[in-house]
């Protein structure tokens, strides 16, 4: 059943979803600690149902729109957990709000405590679920049977990946190819089949899907294996080198009526991105009342030093390059930008970047707020309007983005931050090709997660003002 029938399936699993959801979300409300209420349905009335049956029928919706209930033969763990974990905060999000418009009775926190035990009770089901059925798989039950477009050295390196992962429980039915394609020869003694057997084989063979791995020298020639697949019902995944080996994971979009291949550095969830963004203003707020009276007090010592102006104010290349206004306290002398074109003998930084360790426009307040970091608090103002994030790679000036390297603009790629691993990896003690890594792979491993432990290894960064002058 599992293997012919996926859609059945998944219904099934919407089916217990509702069920295991509307069970705990019943007897959470007959529970007084938890819902506060001796008899909610008589308490709360029509709204309380409404509620209940929100908390009941929203998983199905969210587990579909983050595609939960879609096939996780080939994923890894995280990647479910991710998934898994999108839809409880979606979830719980949703079910608070209704709860708080319907204005019932409850306790506030009813409803995140509800979302969170479904979510624990319908992913520890998935994941068990998920273990019988590939520990299954290793003894070759509920297996898919795959045809390979291809002989060459991708199509073999598709063969590698299968043999690989007996949990995926694919099995390889031979490979098709033009007759005078060299082949790789590690498929020496696999079974091999022309293109134009193609209507053949999906009429003879059972093929639950069709893989096409084949150089871009050959796309011109697999019309027939679209065609074939397309009528008889069988999926199809493209692996082609479109464009070479290094190109960003693809993600389908549609441009105008038209399906299209988007190509971008990343493809990070909007929602979770949405979420990040809700952390950075909540964040920046508290963060800016907490900063206040440190403000005010390095405000009086910057002014009785020299009385010249607070804040310092640069030209950053933000989000895509975009400029914007940097703000910080000033640390160093008033003409300090004048006197730049002196020092440029003394950078001790690799790279577009200038840095010099004992600067001589640093004053005294000035080299005892950049210790301490504190010249970035007014940075949280940036955030508060978008410009910037808590965390995020570091925004360079223009004249650094104008030396950069094709490879090297990525890093703009992502909404700049106050801090990011580069801060908390020793900052200056780094060089400019390593900085550039670190930002890179913050960009493409980003999760809340990393976010949040970023955000605390700072704070011993900070005090223990490792990396800073």
């Amino acid at each position: 059943m599992l293997r012919n029938y996926g859609t059945a399936t998944s219904s099934l699993l919407m089916i217990f979803d509702v069920v295991v959801s509307a069970v705990i979300c019943i007897l959470l409300l007959q529970w007084p600690a938890a819902s506060g209420l001796s008899d909610p349905f008589a308490q709360g009335g029509t709204a309380m149902m409404v509620v209940a049956l929100t908390g009941t029928l929203i998983w199905p919706v969210t587990f579909q729109h983050f595609e939960v209930y879609s096939s996780a033969r080939t994923q890894g763990f995280w990647d479910v957990a991710r998934r898994l974990l999108v839809s409880g905060l979606v979830t719980a999000t949703i079910f608070g709000a209704v709860a708080f418009a319907s204005d019932v009775p409850l306790n506030r926190g009813f409803p995140f405590l509800c979302a969170a035990i479904q979510g624990l009770a319908l992913s520890g089901m998935r994941f068990v679920l998920y273990g019988v059925l590939r520990t299954a798989r290793r003894f070759g039950r509920n297996t898919r049977n795959v045809l390979i477009v291809g002989s060459g050295p991708r199509a073999a390196q598709v063969k590698r990946n299968i043999d690989a992962h007996p949990s995926w429980g694919l099995r390889v039915l031979g490979f098709v190819d033009d007759v005078d394609t060299p082949l790789d020869p590690s498929l020496f003694a696999a079974k091999l089949f022309r293109i134009d057997q193609m209507p053949e084989l999906l009429g003879d063979l059972i093929v639950d899907r069709v893989i096409v791995a084949c150089p871009r020298s050959m796309l011109g020639s697999i019309a027939p294996v679209l065609r074939s697949c397309s009528g008889a019902g069988v999926p199809l995944t493209l692996l082609p080198d479109l464009f070479g080996d290094f190109l960003p994971m693809p993600h389908i979009g549609r441009f105008g009526s038209r399906p299209s291949l988007e190509f971008a550095a990343v493809h990070h969830n909007a929602v979770l991105l949405g979420i990040k963004r809700l952390i950075d203003i909540v964040g920046a707020s508290i963060g800016l009342v907490a900063a206040a009276p440190i403000l005010v007090v390095a405000a009086i010592a910057i002014k009785l030093e020299d009385g010249g102006p607070v804040f310092f104010r640069q030209t950053r290349c933000g989000l895509y390059g975009r400029r914007f206004s940097m703000l910080k306290l000033r640390t160093m002398c008033v003409d300090a930008e004048a006197r730049k074109a002196e020092l440029f003998d003394l950078n001790e930084m690799d790279g577009p970047v200038f840095k010099v360790k004992l600067d001589p426009r640093i004053t005294k307040v000035g080299a005892f707020l950049r210790r301490y970091s504190l010249d970035e608090l007014p940075q949280l103002w940036n955030v508060l309007v978008g410009t910037m994030s808590l965390v995020g790679p570091r925004p360079p000036v223009q004249e650094e983005v104008t030396h950069y390297e094709i490879s090297e603009r990525r890093r703009l790629s992502m909404r700049p931050g106050i801090t990011c691993i580069w801060q908390v990896s020793g900052r200056n003690e780094i060089g400019f090709e390593e900085w550039v890594k670190l930002d890179l792979q913050y960009i493409d491993s980003w999760s809340l997660a990393l976010d949040a432990r970023i955000l605390l290894q700072t704070i011993p960064a900070v005090l223990l003002a490792r990396g800073a002058h």
